[in-house]
């Protein structure tokens, strides 16, 4: 597969190539080294595509996983606390964890656990290789990037969704580039207030 388009928010390209040139290179190497039609497995069962045989997000997910993993890129998680009290979670927004759990306590009430979880991580870069629902790309970009930068374990984050002429070729309610490009350039320049790539790619 390979890089279509990116797009660089508050920076985020231009961070990586002075900071970690290297990471941004081992991303480009691992996109070209997915096999798209081997993944073109699936048989489509919706009537606009019947007959087709269309790009399987699972067969792709798993090759992105083998290649990220074997460069050294790990799944990671960032653990909260929540409350029901307002008060509350004003004050142990910005807390550790741990932090945070004792303060819900001090305040008499009962801490509720919660966790966002990233895809791959290395050298304080994240990566979400994102062919689910269209949906699951804000959550990413406004959730996940932004709690692991807010928390300190990134600098970037890296959305991975296919071009919309890829898209054609799989499920409906898959995200594409060009949309989330707008929907992420329409929020304005400082929102999300994480730097992030949104990479398009095709085969």
């Amino acid at each position: 597969m390979r890089i279509v388009q990116f797009y660089s928010h508050l920076n985020g390209f231009e961070y990586l190539q002075y900071h970690k040139p290297t990471i941004w290179a081992e991303v480009e190497s691992i996109i070209a080294g997915v096999d798209a039609e081997r993944c073109r497995t699936k048989a489509s069962a919706e009537a606009r595509k019947s007959g087709k045989t269309l790009y399987s997000p699972v067969d792709m997910n798993a090759e992105f996983k083998a290649l990220f993993e074997q460069n050294g890129w790990q799944e990671e998680r960032v653990t909260n606390w929540l409350s029901e009290d307002t008060n509350l979670l004003r004050q142990i927004v910005n807390l550790r964890p741990d932090d945070q759990k004792k303060t819900i306590e001090e305040g008499n009430q009962e801490p509720i656990m919660t966790y966002n979880q990233t895809d791959f991580i290395k050298d304080r870069v994240a990566v979400e290789v994102q062919f689910g629902k269209y949906s699951f790309v804000a959550h990413d970009l406004f959730v996940k990037h932004m709690s692991f930068y807010i928390n300190g374990n990134i600098d970037v984050g890296i959305e991975i969704v296919p071009m919309k002429s890829m898209e054609r070729d799989m499920s409906s309610g898959v995200p594409y580039y060009e949309r989330d490009l707008f929907n992420l350039m329409r929020q304005g320049r400082g929102i999300p207030a994480v730097p992030i790539i949104l990479v398009g790619i095709a085969p």
